[in-house]
């Protein structure tokens, strides 16, 4: 990875004078001592990329840096880039800085981001999960001086039960509509989730018919060595089919013209977001399922404090709370104000008023 100048104007904006490994600028999150950018939201000459999500990936870079295993999904969501990819673990020089990616159990390929230089570490999580996932690796501690993260799920009301026992749920729901030859519409999203639930669902119960935003995206799964059950398009499929079905869609669809060829159906939502109580009845839904791909109250805290750190920064979510309440542990905490949720389905609350009503906490 040879070094790059940057066509950056602006300065950077030191939050702890000069001497900072990683700061904000317009850009994004940038590296003066490597001159390279973490999860830029403007086009950079140098982009190292946590996860292919759209609020973490975005076009017009010059060159890219990922994981191994995520180089699928992100040309499926990128097109044709100057991608360089570099295995879990591994370490690369840029500019006498030393960058390795460290598996973030978040979706495939996703990625936390060390930075070492003269010494200091930094980590830049991007998204991550500490919960068990069989389509990605999980997430590693990795100890350091300042650890950068995120805060979707930042309050103590959420807190995730065990995936069997969603998986179990899915599968529950969806055996009863089948039994009744009803459809099962299930709404999640494109990349991450629904590979997820494809991975834990009985494909005994019936046939699975997927959204044709998700083909590409499976395709990208299934290349990068996770294997899914067979599914069918909505074209594909017989009436006699669609009585049995478990149907994923993304959000979008909810509603859609789309959904009509399905008939009487029954549907719900795999998010953790339906760990509000009020999320399902506003959506419409006969059924919730909380399942996410971001970590917990929980697993936020343990996260931090597995990586040692002294100073962390959070990034996006429910920031406030978490900085409030890691800074009454003795921690140094503070945030970036970053442009992350914008575009990733799940880090935008889809009912954040109810936060308020349900666990007394205000709105992101």
């Amino acid at each position: 990875m040879g070094g790059m100048e940057s066509t950056a104007t602006f300065l950077p904006r030191r939050l702890r004078g000069e001497t900072d490994l990683i700061t904000l600028r317009p850009e994004g999150l940038y590296c003066a001592a490597g001159d390279f950018f973490i999860d830029p939201w403007r086009p950079v000459p140098m982009a190292v990329i946590t996860h292919a999500h759209g609020d973490h990936l975005r076009s017009g870079h010059g060159r890219y840096l990922c994981s191994t295993v995520g180089q699928h999904v992100v040309r499926a969501r990128a097109g044709n880039i100057q991608l360089q990819t570099v295995d879990y673990g591994e370490a690369v020089q840029h500019n006498g800085v030393r960058i390795s990616l460290h598996p973030a159990g978040h979706v495939l390929g996703s990625a936390q981001i060390r930075v070492e230089c003269k010494g200091e570490v930094w980590v830049a999580s991007g998204d991550y999960k500490t919960g068990p996932d069989r389509t990605c690796l999980p997430f590693e501690p990795v100890a350091c001086d300042v650890f950068i993260t995120e805060s979707t799920f930042g309050l103590p009301v959420f807190r995730w039960l065990d995936t069997s026992v969603i998986e179990s749920q899915i599968n529950a729901w969806w055996q009863g509509n089948a039994e009744q030859g009803r459809c099962s519409v299930l709404y999640a999203y494109s990349f991450g989730k629904a590979q997820r639930i494809l991975k834990g669902v009985d494909a005994a119960i019936g046939p699975i018919i997927t959204h044709g935003a998700m083909t590409a995206l499976n395709r990208a799964y299934e290349a990068s060595g996770v294997s899914l059950p067979h599914t069918l398009l909505a074209t594909e499929a017989t009436p006699e089919d669609m009585r049995r079905a478990l149907v994923l869609a993304p959000p979008s669809a909810q509603g859609s013209p789309w959904l009509k060829r399905f008939g009487e159906h029954s549907d719900a939502f795999a998010s953790g977001w339906m760990q509000l109580r009020g999320t399902r009845r506003r959506r419409g839904l006969d059924q919730g399922f909380v399942l996410s791909d971001h970590a917990d109250w929980p697993g936020l805290l343990d996260a931090v404090r597995n990586t040692g750190a002294q100073r962390i920064i959070v990034t996006h979510g429910y920031v406030d709370p978490l900085v409030r309440f890691l800074s009454e542990q003795g921690l140094q905490a503070e945030s970036f104000k970053t442009e992350y949720g914008s575009q990733d389905e799940e880090d935008n609350p889809v009912t954040a008023d109810a936060v308020v009503t349900e666990a007394g906490f205000p709105p992101p």
